[in-house]
């Protein structure tokens, strides 16, 4: 008992708090008892503590915000080339279908524009129309190997004429020996233009003895073609060509019985029948 109430006298025992103000104020002095004196610190440090708890808070909530604010942007963007894709999607189907209402493989592959059907890029949000992606990606992989194929495949007359010589053995008009001709002869009128019969690039461009002056197409896909005994050649080594592309003129020049084209195909190295690239009855 004696000892609480020592303990309570000196909890309310005053403590002098003096308060020196600047600028030649008088100074202040407060006689506040030690216990109110440590109850108001303790106030100070809860009150201080919870502030500062709001201010954290404040900054985790912020930050929240932020994040939520991002995966908003990020989805929306996801959701955008989402839409983008779909739209490319349909693009696709209206061209393949139009394509494909076409009568032959022929006029597909003629106006086929791969570049048009675009680059598809998909979300892997959408599984399905990721693998749709890839199934039209595929046909348009297919069409442009077709296409590359298609162009590069001689097709039709090098000039307007008729057939006089055929692909095959024959004998030689010159020396009269059984000799194997590994072409066609088209009989033209003089300065008639030749004309390519597929795209490609002219690998030869020049004179020879025996055919005068040549003209030689790289059209890929193995296939070549020659343009003989011309009057006169018009495509440079290197110059890309074509189809219906003047390469030259017909002449008769070389070891010829008179003005026509000796035209060829070449099949991975060989030469082949040029007459199966002839449209019949032409």
């Amino acid at each position: 008992m004696k000892r609480m109430r020592m303990w309570l006298r000196r909890a309310f025992t005053s403590v002098t708090i003096m308060v020196i103000p600047h600028g030649g104020f008088s100074s202040l002095n407060l006689r506040v008892p030690l216990a109110i004196l440590i109850v108001t610190l303790l106030l100070a440090a809860v009150g201080g503590s919870y502030v500062l708890g709001l201010a954290v808070h404040g900054m985790e909530y912020k930050a929240q915000n932020t994040a939520m604010a991002e995966k908003v942007r990020f989805y929306s963007k996801q959701f955008s080339q989402w839409g983008s894709t779909v739209e490319s999607l349909r693009a696709a189907e209206y061209r393949f279908r139009r394509l494909f209402s076409l009568g032959s493989k022929e006029e597909v592959l003629e106006n086929v524009d791969t570049a048009s059907i675009g680059t598809l890029e998909v979300p892997d949000l959408i599984a399905e129309l990721k693998k749709t992606a890839e199934n039209v990606e595929e046909i348009k992989n297919y069409i442009e190997k077709q296409r590359d194929v298609y162009v590069a495949t001689p097709k039709g007359y090098p000039a307007a004429g008729i057939i006089t010589s055929p692909y095959g053995k024959r004998m030689d008009p010159f020396s009269g020996n059984t000799v194997m001709h590994t072409g066609v002869d088209i009989s033209c009128n003089s300065r008639t233009p030749i004309r390519a019969t597929a795209d490609g690039v002219v690998s030869h461009s020049g004179w020879t003895d025996h055919s005068g002056y040549v003209v030689i197409l790289e059209h890929g896909c193995g296939f070549s073609t020659v343009y003989a005994h011309n009057s006169r050649n018009t495509v440079k080594v290197g110059s890309r060509v074509k189809r219906g592309d003047i390469v030259g003129y017909v002449g008769s020049t070389g070891k010829s019985t008179g003005p026509h084209v000796h035209y060829e195909v070449w099949r991975n190295g060989k030469t082949i029948n040029a007459l199966q690239y002839l449209p019949k009855g032409a």
